[in-house]
């Protein structure tokens, strides 16, 4: 079931429990479950980024020197109100935090990137434009469910 929710979250109810070899009702009651222990956490549009203007990709790589929760919590802060920014990691290694930011062209991205170092005490940050999307994917592999 999660397999098809992953691929098309508006498939019936119907048409999955055919597809599993379930009756409706067990299969609707299947997918509440997994709402219910966290395991579906949201449904959503996938949006064209090209139709809303926003098809250039860059990932930011940022490195800081200071590490301290007051730093960290106005770097979240900051990054949490820019809604170019979609995704957001701590990293290991070289890097500190990663960015994934869309936005229409380079000079959207000039904005962002002021908005981002405005306020924030940033040891390096590297910008890196995709050039073109390979894989694209929001389904995550269950092979590896027990």
């Amino acid at each position: 079931m999660i397999e098809i929710l992953q691929i098309d979250a508006e498939t019936p109810i119907a048409d999955m429990a055919a597809r599993v070899g379930l009756s409706a009702t067990p299969c609707w009651r299947r997918v509440q479950r997994l709402k219910e222990m966290g395991v579906i956490t949201r449904q959503v549009a996938l949006v064209d980024a090209a139709k809303v203007n926003v098809g250039v990709t860059v990932f930011v790589s940022v490195r800081t020197s200071t590490h301290t929760e007051e730093w960290f919590e106005h770097f979240r802060a900051t990054v949490q109100a820019i809604p170019e920014v979609v995704e957001f990691y701590r990293m290991s290694g070289d890097v500190d935090y990663l960015l994934r930011v869309v936005v229409p062209d380079i000079a959207a991205y000039g904005k962002v990137y002021k908005r981002l170092i405005a306020g924030t005490q940033l040891f390096d940050v590297s910008s890196s434009f995709a050039m073109e999307e390979l894989k694209f994917t929001t389904a995550l592999p269950l092979s590896y469910v027990e």
